[in-house]
């Protein structure tokens, strides 16, 4: 039966990309709807989220079973009934969830060109890859770049997008994805930065404390995994390891420390501080915070308050001593 459940799964999985552009147009629609003030906007809006936990389901299967992501693989089980609850709230009357709306449309405006326009992909693919080298060769590696259609048994894009690596008699390849270039994290601050209603000038200003650092960030994990991969850097409890992830290959135990273990979780981490920085320059997004903090404890929470931050009615930002 579970055979049966994951085949399923992996089957649904092909519609991933025409739900996506679905999702994205609906939350598009339902924005300009409410921008208009249109009656059509909130069940627009609804159906938006109920198609978008379509979507999570689709691609499920992709980051749990074939990316072998943890931390992904649970991400998307939890946006599944969380994008339902929120459609369901928005229904119910919960208007300040327009804003995460509009958010999620700019975010998928911002990323799905680079995820389905094969000249943007490879423009950024590639670039992110050069940079990638070009840090390594500055901390004394000497990485080889190669072909993605190089890559034994891999399905890879012909882009100058892979690190090759030998060790002894075996090949060790590291391939740069669109996954790889921090456009999906760039996609969400930009997409939530977007949404706000706030003065340009304070937007720009949440753009530069965020964007650039993701970028920066993203080139150092790749280099991290990169190098902690393909020279066998993180090689630890190799049985443990295979067991977790479900691999008999030996060389794949220092990627699945380097990037599934520790990547990624250093990135939840580093994400939230970014999150935070962004906040004091822009606390108008809080309201999407607040939401979704709502939607996980049943708790309604003023963040702007207990921040002590003010939104002035010139638009300027104004922070006070909370503990006063």
């Amino acid at each position: 039966m579970i055979d049966g459940l994951l085949a399923a799964l992996a089957w649904f999985g092909q519609f991933s990309d025409p739900l996506a552009w679905l999702s994205v147009l609906a939350f598009s629609a339902g924005g300009v709807l409410s921008w208009r003030d249109s009656r059509f906007a909130r069940s627009v809006t609804v159906a938006a989220w109920l198609l978008f936990a379509v979507f999570w389901l689709s691609v499920f299967h992709h980051f749990a079973f074939v990316q072998k992501s943890f931390i992904e693989g649970i991400g998307v089980l939890v946006a599944i009934p969380a994008s339902m609850y929120a459609g369901l709230l928005l229904a119910r009357g919960r208007d300040s969830l327009f804003v995460l709306s509009r958010a999620i449309a700019a975010m998928g405006i911002i990323f799905f060109p680079f995820e389905t326009i094969t000249a943007l992909q490879q423009f950024l693919i590639e670039s992110v890859t050069s940079q990638t080298a070009f840090l390594m060769e500055l901390i004394g590696a000497e990485p080889t770049v190669v072909s993605g259609a190089m890559v034994p048994d891999g399905t890879y894009p012909a882009y100058q997008s892979t690190f090759w690596f030998a060790d002894g008699g075996h090949t060790i390849t590291y391939t740069i994805l669109i996954a790889c270039t921090g456009i999906g994290s760039m996609a969400i601050f930009g997409g939530l930065i977007a949404a706000t209603s706030a003065p340009l000038s304070r937007k720009f200003r949440a753009l530069a404390v965020s964007i650039p650092v993701i970028y920066a960030l993203n080139l150092v994990r790749n280099v991290l995994i990169g190098l902690g991969f393909g020279l066998q850097k993180f090689h630890v409890f190799p049985d443990v390891v295979m067991g977790l992830f479900g691999a008999s290959d030996p060389y794949k135990v220092s990627y699945f420390v380097v990037d599934r273990i520790l990547a990624q979780s250093l990135s939840v981490l580093a994400l939230v501080a970014i999150t935070w920085v962004v906040v004091r320059e822009l606390p108008e997004i809080m309201v999407v915070i607040e939401d979704v903090l709502f939607m996980a404890t049943g708790t309604e929470y003023d963040l702007q308050d207990a921040l002590g931050t003010t939104v002035r009615a010139d638009g300027g930002v104004t922070e006070t001593d909370s503990s006063e």
